[in-house]
C-alpha cells in the first residue's frame, strides 16, 4: 500500500487536488473531515473541547461553533496546541481504521492541513504539497469564501512558511494558475509516479536507476522516513552522491533491518545489504553498512 500525505496552506487548493485523486481512484483520508466528526454532537471529543475552552464555543443547536472556537486557536499558541490534543488521538485512531480498508496495493492520500508543522511528513511513502502564491491564497479566502482579511492573515500566519513546505516535499503542485492546469498535473503525478510507485511496492519491484544524485533534502526526507519506518530514531544515515548508507552494528543487524523494510518503498536485493527505491520519481539507493 502506498502512503501519500497530502498537505498545503490554508487556501492554495489541497480540497481540489484530493477531490481528483479520489476520481482517479485512491482512498482518501481527509483529515479535516475526521476532526469534524470527532466533534459531533454526543461525541467525547465534543464535551472534551468544551470542557476545555468553555460553554461559548457551542452554537444554539449544541454543535460545535467552528468559527467561534477557530477565532481563539488561531490567535493563542497554547489555545492551539490544547486543542489539538484533544483532536489528534481521536483523528489518528479513525484514521487508521479507514486506512485499513483500502485494499493491499491501493494508493491512500492522507489529506492533512498541517503536516508539515506536526512534522508528520516521514510516516508517509511521499509528501505532496500544494503551493499558491500568498496574496493568491488571501485572495481566495477573502473573496470566495467570506473571511475578514485579519483572519484570513492570521490563519496563513498560524501555519508554516513557503520555505519549510518546500523543504517537507517530495512533490510540489503549483495551483497558481487555472483549475485545469492543477487537475493535468495531478493526473501527470498519478500516472507518471503514484501508480508505478504503489505497483513497485506491491510486487517488490524498483523502479529503473536513472542517472542523478542525491540532494541534501532528499537525504533529509530519506533518513527521517528509515528512522520512523524502523522505529530507530538514532539511525545514522549518509549519502556519497550517489546513494545512502545506513550504518549499522554488524551483519545481523544489516539481515534485521533488511527484513523490516518491506513495505517501506524501498525493495532489497538477494544480498539483502543493498536496497533500490520503488519510487520512480526518486530511484535511490540504499546500501546497509556494518560494523560501525
Amino acid at each position: 500500500m502506498l502512503r501519500i500525505g497530502l498537505t498545503g496552506g490554508i487556501g492554495a487548493g489541497k480540497s481540489a487536488v484530493s477531490a481528483r485523486l479520489a476520481e482517479l481512484g485512491a482512498v482518501v483520508v481527509d483529515a479535516d473531515r475526521l476532526a469534524r466528526e470527532v466533534v459531533e454532537p454526543g461525541t467525547p471529543g465534543l464535551a472534551a473541547v468544551v470542557e476545555a475552552f468553555g460553554p461559548d464555543v457551542l452554537a444554539a443547536d449544541g454543535s460545535l461553533d467552528r468559527p467561534k472556537l477557530g477565532k481563539i486557536v488561531f490567535a493563542d499558541e497554547a489555545a492551539r496546541l490544547r486543542l489539538n490534543g484533544i483532536l489528534h488521538p481521536r483523528i489518528g485512531a479513525l484514521t487508521a481504521e479507514r486506512a485499513a480498508a483500502a485494499p493491499p496495493d491501493g494508493i491512500v492520500v492522507h489529506d492533512i492541513p498541517l503536516i508539515v508543522e506536526g512534522g508528520s511528513g516521514a510516516g508517509f511513502h511521499l509528501v505532496v504539497v500544494v503551493m499558491a502564491a500568498e496574496e493568491i491564497r488571501l485572495h481566495r479566502l477573502t473573496e470566495l469564501r467570506g473571511m475578514p482579511v485579519e483572519d484570513a492573515r492570521a490563519r496563513i500566519a498560524a501555519q508554516a512558511t513557503d520555505e519549510q513546505r518546500i523543504a517537507a516535499a517530495d512533490v510540489l503542485l503549483d495551483n497558481s494558475g487555472a483549475l485545469a492546469e492543477l487537475r493535468a498535473a495531478v493526473d501527470a503525478l498519478w500516472a507518471d509516479r503514484l501508480v508505478p510507485y504503489a505497483a513497485g511496492i506491491a510486487n517488490g519491484v524498483p523502479a529503473p536507476v536513472t542517472p542523478g544524485t542525491v540532494t541534501d533534502a532528499d537525504v533529509a526526507r530519506a533518513a527521517a522516513r528509515l528512522r520512523s519506518w524502523l522505529h530507530r530514531p538514532d539511525l545514522r544515515v549518509e549519502s556519497d552522491g550517489s546513494e545512502l548508507q545506513a550504518f549499522l552494528a554488524d551483519a545481523d543487524e544489516v539481515r534485521s533491518v533488511a527484513g523490516a523494510l518491506a513495505g517501506s518503498g524501498w525493495i532489497v536485493g538477494p544480498d539483502a545489504t543493498s536496497a533500490r527505491s520503488a519510487d520512480p520519481g526518486n530511484p535511490a539507493r540504499l546500501r546497509l553498512v556494518p560494523g560501525t
